[in-house]
């Protein structure tokens, strides 16, 4: 199985796109699959949309009455993943506003049957790269994975920042069990910094795959707010680099 988690956050214009290309990349690939969709307070049609394809497609939705963060959603959903998932499943996460591709998913499912705990889609490796990126988006995400790898290297890892990952059931039920509810700390985009930080310890298998990153294809306004990741993300390093 695997479980396909999606963060959301007023995403009603992506999601009908976005459930077409997941569920045309298992028409290829056939493989039972379920979409797992967190709505994180969203103020428009979101969870209407996602209820709406139930219908057509195995998806479930869970529910934050109000918008706690991409951090908060996250864990929501790979809580409930990780309890559903047995040893040998696989959860993948990716953003919700077409910007990820599904069928980067086969690729990244086999990576992991071949041996990896982890694989992500990357930008920095051999034909990864980004399409219609603002510059200081850009700017932050390399700068963030380059102080990350200076000081925190992982085996096998360039991009600490890309959300689009598939992971071996079995590291994220021994990262919870071992960290229990503050496996996931950071509430906003610098989450995904800090669950590579957590799952480091376990000396996990890390593979990736490159990524085109087309954010000319968004639907909807972005949701990172860039002054508040800097700060969080620096945060976030200097207490990792006083505290290990």
């Amino acid at each position: 199985m695997i479980f396909v988690v999606l963060p959301a956050y007023n995403e009603q214009k992506s999601i009908p796109l976005l459930f077409e290309r997941i569920g045309s990349t298992f028409r290829k690939f056939p493989h039972d699959y379920r979409i797992i969709l967190v709505d994180d307070g969203s103020r428009d049609d979101t969870l209407k949309m996602a209820t709406l394809l139930k219908e057509t497609m195995p998806v479930e939705t869970l529910v934050h009455p109000v918008n706690k963060g991409l951090g908060e959603a996250l864990k929501t959903g790979l809580v409930y993943a990780t309890n559903l998932a047995g040893n040998s499943d696989v959860i993948i996460t990716m953003d919700t506003d077409n910007t990820h591709d599904p069928d980067l998913m086969p690729q990244m499912h086999r990576k992991i049957l071949e041996g990896c705990d982890m694989v992500i889609a990357s930008r920095y490796v051999k034909n990864g790269r980004v399409i219609g990126v603002p510059h200081l988006r850009r700017f932050l995400g390399r700068a963030a994975s380059l102080l990350f790898r200076i000081f925190f290297p992982i085996t096998g890892v360039r991009d600490y920042t890309c959300g689009y990952r598939a992971y071996r059931a079995t590291l994220l039920k021994k990262a919870f069990q071992e960290y229990d509810n503050i496996f996931i700390s950071q509430s906003g985009f610098s989450c995904q910094v800090d669950i590579l930080l957590k799952l480091r310890r376990f000396k996990p298998f890390v593979c990736e795959v490159p990524i085109v990153l087309k954010y000319d294809e968004r639907r909807g306004l972005s949701k990172m707010k860039v002054g508040k990741t800097i700060r969080e993300t620096l945060l976030l390093f200097f207490h990792q680099l006083f505290t290990t």
